[in-house]
């Protein structure tokens, strides 16, 4: 009976406000964008992972509408009962052309993509090692494994190769890892975990949700960027964030691989087919990447531009040369008020303090766009100037 539920939820939820965890979910009124609308009051966005700026666009809604006059809602079904509609197969085909790889099959989210993954190729023989910092997905997918579970200290290659050393005898060995952590904007160091996957044997999984369309020279990913193409063996991604926005996921791989998971993996054998709207969107995205490169350029000068503004300011500016740019406050506090703060004057971002992250490590992550222009960057910088009392 739910009054035996009601008290643990009230004593749960009371515990999640008493440890500052409560999250709110501002409603947004308008599009995704580099401006929106919340609360009634219009707000230059950085807090969105809309990189590449497609989400809300005129040609994204385009593509999309068009896919529906063409396919229809939706297959009421999963795709090996009710069949693959032309469009499903077209945008894996462009997905695995676009990443280099042999094939790729569709999920209804990373999160999918990810459990799937690990719970059709790995068992109690096999060892599957992962950084410290990976994503849920990651964590959650491989908890649902029975393979023996090994975690790494963040990025460390010689925490790495102990772990790879001390399980030298399973059947499979895979190093999992986030192309780049969403968190902080670290890149993961794929050659040197590439170079020691080769000395061990092992397997190497990425997981490139905030990469694909965002790093390298042509936006494919942490592999073009890292100079690691065809030594990955599984990426997942999103067509979530750069790629228009909207959902949907996809496991690019070797032809084997995808092979057996269109004919192994639960998640994918169990849930509806892609929505065909997203699907037209992605492929338009995808077409439109290849053909305006100057697009993944403008976003990482506006990433280069934002970051040293931001320093010249005196801010302390962690990551790397990713588009995530956490900004980082030496007192918890001051992150979350500076957000509201920051709020107040326009701009929208969302502060980060402990118990989220670590004590110490309280930050503003700051997402930029290439829809921002350099009048947006030299504004959010002049209000953090403002409301920091740094002006």
């Amino acid at each position: 009976m739910y009054t035996a539920l009601k008290p643990i939820l009230d004593t749960e939820l009371q515990g999640i406000k008493d440890q500052s965890l409560w999250k709110e979910e501002r409603v947004i009124m308008s599009p995704q964008g580099r401006e929106i609308t919340v609360d009634g009051k219009k707000l230059l966005n950085f807090c969105a992972n809309n990189y590449l700026g497609f989400s809300g666009t005129d040609g994204v809604r385009e593509a999309s509408d068009a896919a529906l006059a063409k396919w229809g809602f939706g297959q009421a079904s999963v795709r090996f009962i009710c069949g693959t509609q032309g469009i499903h197969k077209e945008l894996e085909a462009a997905t695995a052309k676009f990443l280099g790889m042999d094939d790729a099959i569709l999920y209804s989210s990373c999160f999918m993509a990810n459990v799937g993954l690990f719970q059709t190729f790995f068992g109690p023989d096999d060892a599957i090692i992962s950084d410290e910092l990976n994503h849920a997905s990651i964590i959650d997918a491989v908890r649902l494994t029975k393979s023996e579970r090994l975690i790494y200290t963040h990025m460390d290659m010689a925490d790495l190769e102990a772990k790879l050393k001390s399980v030298k005898d399973k059947r499979l060995k895979v190093i999992a890892t986030d192309g780049v952590f969403s968190m902080d904007g670290h890149i993961a160091p794929l050659k040197e975990i590439c170079d020691l996957a080769d000395k061990y044997g092992a397997l190497v999984m990425v997981d490139d949700a905030h990469a694909t369309g965002v790093l390298g020279a042509t936006g494919r990913g942490t592999p073009e960027f890292t100079g690691t193409e065809g030594r990955i063996d599984f990426l997942t991604g999103t067509y979530g964030k750069a790629l228009g926005g909207a959902g949907g996921a996809f496991i690019v791989s070797h032809q084997e691989v995808v092979d057996y998971l269109r004919q192994r993996s639960r998640t994918y054998l169990f849930s509806n087919a892609m929505e065909v709207g997203t699907c037209g969107a992605s492929l338009y995205t995808i077409d439109y990447i290849q053909k305006h490169p100057e697009l993944v350029k403008k976003l990482k000068d506006n990433t280069t531009l934002f970051r040293t503004l931001m320093t010249e300011a005196g801010f302390n500016v962690a990551g790397g040369e990713h588009p995530i740019t956490p900004v980082m406050f030496a007192e918890e506090k001051q992150a979350v008020e500076t957000a509201k703060a920051l709020f107040d004057e326009g701009i929208y971002v969302v502060g980060f303090s402990f118990p989220v992250v670590p004590k110490g490590k309280a930050r503003i992550r700051v997402q930029i766009s290439a829809a921002h222009t350099p009048e947006d960057i030299t504004t959010i910088v002049e209000k953090f100037a403002k409301v920091s009392g740094k002006n």
